[in-house]
Formats: structure tokens, C-alpha cells, sequence
């Protein structure tokens, strides 16, 4: 039983030190960051840009399903069914404002990068075939240079492959 506890502890060990892990949790630790920026962004701008031009702060926005909606200063509600339509419209822009940060800051730049590597490998391959395709050739030449040296009757052990 302690054989496998050991083996359990040395694969979960393993596992952890494998560089896959770590790059995620540092993704994990970077993005959770990244969203509080967002919706600090969110909140302390668009919001009172929209209460600005509309008549209150974005997440104050909602609708009464049921009855004369009441909510206190706490933002607790008293009385009423709202729907908090605002703060759903915030979510979604502070959604949209990540993904596309996301998207024009980090996987477009890296998409370019991989489009320039594969490029770069596929000339490599082309350049290394040219290179396999021209000794070949320049071995057939020496061979039928040498089967012409010896002459027409000393052809013997020569095969040819052309």
C-alpha cells in the first residue's frame, strides 16, 4: 500500500511539474487579473458614460415584472419582481471588451507568428529537397560519367537505374 501511495504521489508530482500546468495556472492567475481591469473599466467608465447620456448609471437600469418594484439603498429588493437588465447589458460589455482585447491583443498577434513559422519550415522543406533532388542528380551524373570512362565493353557490374 505505501508503494502505491508513492507511486500516486511521484505521478501527481510529476503532473504538477510538467510546464503545461504551470502555463495555465500563470493564464488563470493573468486573466482573473485582467477581468478585474475589465470591469473596473466597465463600471467606473461605460457605466457613467451611459448614465451621462441616459438617465442613470447602466446597472440601475431594470424592469417590474410584478407590482410596484421597491429596492433600498442597500440595492436589496423590498417589494416587486425586477428585471436587472442593466446590469445584464454591463456583464455583457465587460464580456465583449475582454474577448476582443483577448482576440486583437494576444491570439491574433500569435496567430501571425505561427503563420510566419509554418512559412518559414515549409521553405526550409522546399530548400531541402531541392538540395536531396540536385545531389541526386549530381550522382547519376558522376555514375554515367564513370560508366563512360570504362568504355563500351566493361559495362559488366554497372546496373542502370534510369
Amino acid at each position: 500500500m505505501a508503494e502505491k501511495k508513492e507511486s500516486v504521489l511521484e505521478g501527481f508530482k510529476a503532473f504538477l511539474m510538467r510546464g503545461n500546468v504551470i502555463d495555465l495556472a500563470v493564464a488563470v492567475v493573468i486573466g482573473a487579473a485582467f477581468t478585474n481591469i475589465v470591469n473596473s473599466v466597465v463600471k467606473g467608465v461605460i457605466n457613467p458614460l451611459v448614465g451621462a447620456f441616459g438617465t442613470k448609471d447602466l446597472e440601475s437600469y431594470q424592469s417590474c415584472l410584478k407590482g410596484p418594484c421597491q429596492i433600498d439603498e442597500a440595492g436589496n429588493v423590498v417589494s416587486g419582481i425586477p428585471i436587472m437588465w442593466g446590469t445584464v447589458l454591463s456583464a455583457v460589455l465587460s464580456f465583449l471588451i475582454t474577448a476582443a482585447v483577448v482576440y486583437f491583443l494576444m491570439v491574433l498577434p500569435m496567430a501571425k507568428v505561427l503563420a510566419k513559422r509554418a512559412a518559414q519550415e515549409k521553405r526550409k522543406e522546399s530548400v531541402e529537397e531541392v538540395i536531396e533532388v540536385s545531389e541526386l542528380e549530381v550522382l547519376k551524373e558522376i555514375r554515367d560519367h564513370l560508366v563512360g570512362q570504362r568504355g563500351p565493353g566493361s559495362d559488366k557490374g554497372a546496373h542502370s537505374t534510369s
